[in-house]
């Protein structure tokens, strides 16, 4: 037996933070740059068009006798009641859904802000019960600070601040093996043992007996990862022990 379809009705929001007060969503294309939607079933673009008297949002299915009804979005929502579902359709297929709106969905909205929340939690406790060690280590790597220079509770506030703005990102850094070793790298510059020059393009050593360029940094990529991947490789892995051995010193 098949089931009867259930009319709601929907509320769809502009999905940017800085939603404009006012977005007219166009409710057709031209002859040049029509609404498309692929059908993958027939295996055709089929063309959208809204019309308020018609009961398909594709013209394909419509009449000649088209009603245009502006779509518009006011304080960045539109409200779409049951009785209009050929609305609620065009909306569902527009190529802009997702991109510049979205369908309000409020049970799984409320559950990803309680998976973010939960998150922060998390990641709060986590950055509470760090020992000093990794917490200099962990301020080294995300806030690039010398640790030498401040003071533990001001270490300690800055994690707690960036935790509560990044704990995704928060939680991925404290469970990467790579760690300890770009904490580490971050006190060869530190303490001056390395060097950025040319506009952080080149590292180079800047020790008592040796002043040579290490490596010359890709173009868009990280310095802190190339200098990481270096030390870590056959040829640069001498350079990392005679390093930590100043360090030591």
């Amino acid at each position: 037996m098949k089931k009867n379809k259930t009319f709601v009705d929907k509320v769809y929001k502009l999905t940017r933070g800085d939603a404009p007060i006012s977005f007219l969503l166009p409710s057709s294309g031209s002859a040049r740059q029509p609404l498309l939607w692929f059908d993958e079933e027939k295996g055709i673009n089929r063309v959208l068009r809204y019309s308020s008297n018609q009961k398909s949002p594709f013209e394909d299915e419509q009449d000649g006798n088209i009603i245009r009804r502006p779509v518009d979005f006011l304080d960045g929502f539109l409200r779409v009641p049951k009785s209009n579902p050929v609305l609620q359709e065009f909306l569902h297929y527009h190529p802009l859904n997702g991109l510049k709106y979205t369908e309000v969905n409020e049970e799984k909205d409320a559950q990803k802000e309680v998976d973010l929340l939960n998150l922060e939690v998390d990641a709060l406790i986590e950055a509470k019960s760090l020992s000093l060690d990794q917490l200099e280590s962990i301020s080294r790597v995300i806030l690039g600070k010398d640790t030498s220079k401040v003071t533990t509770a001001e270490l300690r506030r800055d994690i707690l601040i960036y935790v509560r703005e990044n704990p995704e990102e928060f939680m991925k850094i404290i469970n990467d093996p790579m760690l300890k070793l770009q904490s580490t790298i971050q006190l060869f510059f530190d303490k001056s043992l390395l060097s950025f020059r040319n506009k952080q393009k080149e590292v180079w050593f800047n020790t008592s007996s040796n002043k040579k360029k290490m490596l010359t940094v890709p173009f868009g990529e990280d310095p802190m990862y190339i200098v990481s991947s270096y030390l870590q490789s056959d040829d640069g892995i001498e350079a990392l022990k005679m390093l930590e051995k100043l360090l030591e010193e």
